[in-house]
């Protein structure tokens, strides 16, 4: 068995019996507990300083840490060691993750499942990828009979970051009423480590269960490439973890011939992915930088709400910003409007209630376009593309 290895199996095994021994009342030994699994995971992260999963590491160091606060009432005897990777301060990270008496488990507090309210209409824009889906899922639903030869189960959405991938999954969830989870890969690797697997394993039966019942269900996975990427340097839980992701997908591409399961996935480097995992995704869908219309229509979108001088060519604007993805278009807006507002403030007009900002101008958004730079690079677009011709399956 490898170090890594070891100290992983070290670091599940402390953790498991510190929560064993807390939800017991054992407080000292569950601390004792605890401090070893810290110690664990640090090694192991000082072992492989590149190792992709050692934010969720150091995550659950803290989250040991901060338990062991909890069972003191005060500052632990000693205090996290601050973290550094070569990817920068590895600090940080949620709060009180023990189980903090709040009664869920952690498998519950995994995943997303608030239904979505995104409709059509919202999805400005990406025509080819909506036509692609709404092939793959909704037709499907609305008209079973019509595919002897079954439908796609995994869609794979693949493009820049900020282009709308997130949100074409939540619209296609809203229009066939669909229960939607929602998982990332930092989610799926419990909290307390060592239960992933069987973290994999209960969601997937979370949702052939709603779609037995009669309601289909989306399991959305973002960063696909961070739990299903091609790594040097894996170590036994992530393994174990692709490849019950793999067997659940198989399940349901194989025998759920009727059945409304589908898992779409989302990724910005689609170029990191696994061969295994990509062929499990039937529909390979480029998700693009916005053209000349759709950008226009963000703005459109945007100023909705923004009081705008009658000088504003929404037109000239979306000229101006090619290469910006609908996000970086967002943030054009609102970089506006809070220049207006930081001008209000220090006018000393805000404290009469009844002043108001001015509009934006046309040269308020030019200066805002000449000091912002689209956040996807040619380089970048010249990789999509390359990968799109190589693999897309729409």
């Amino acid at each position: 068995m490898s170090a890594s290895s070891e100290l992983e199996k070290s670091a599940t095994n402390y953790a498991l019996e510190a929560v064993r021994l807390d939800k017991q009342g054992s407080k000292g030994m569950a601390i004792t507990m605890y401090q070893k699994a810290i110690e664990s995971l640090l090694q192991l992260v000082q072992l492989y300083p590149e190792y992709s999963l050692n934010k969720v590491y150091v995550q659950r160091a803290i989250a040991y840490q901060e338990r062991i606060k909890a069972i003191q009432g005060a500052v632990g005897p000693r205090e996290m060691p601050h973290l550094e990777t070569k990817n920068g301060d590895a600090d940080g990270g949620p709060k009180n993750n023990g189980d903090g008496g709040n009664g869920k488990s952690s498998y519950e507090e995994l995943i997303v499942t608030e239904k979505p309210n995104v409709k059509w209409d919202e999805v400005v824009g990406l025509d080819p990828a909506k036509k692609a889906v709404k092939e793959a899922i909704i037709y499907p639903v609305q008209r079973p009979d019509l595919f002897p030869l079954g439908w796609p189960r995994g869609i794979l959405l693949f493009g820049p970051p900020g282009c709308g991938k997130t949100l074409l999954a939540a619209a296609v969830a809203t229009e066939i009423d669909a229960t939607f989870v929602s998982i990332d890969a930092a989610s799926v690797m419990s909290k307390w480590l060592g239960e992933a697997e069987q973290n994999v394993a209960r969601l997937f039966g979370q949702v052939r269960k709603s779609a037995q019942d009669g309601r289909p269900a989306i399991v959305f996975v973002d960063e696909l490439d961070s739990l299903m990427g091609k790594h040097s340097n894996e170590v036994g839980g992530e393994i174990r973890v692709r490849n019950q992701f793999l067997k659940e997908m198989d399940g349901i591409v194989d025998k759920g011939k009727n059945l409304y399961v589908y898992v779409i996935g989302a990724t910005n480097k689609p170029w990191d992915l696994d061969w295994a995992f990509i062929r499990r995704f039937q529909k390979r869908i480029l998700v693009p930088l916005p053209d000349h219309h759709t950008r226009l229509m963000v703005f459109k979108l945007y100023t909705t709400n923004l009081q705008l001088a009658p000088d504003v060519d929404l037109h000239e604007l979306a000229r101006l910003s090619e290469g910006f993805s609908g996000s970086d278009i967002r943030d054009v807006n609102q970089s506006g409007q809070l220049k207006l507002i930081g001008e209000f403030f220090e006018s000393g007009q805000a404290s009469d209630k009844m002043a108001k900002p001015r509009p934006l101008t046309m040269d308020d958004f030019r200066q805002i376009l000449e000091d912002r730079k689209p956040s996807v690079s040619l380089d970048m677009l010249a990789l999509y593309n390359r990968w799109s011709e190589a693999f897309k399956a729409l």
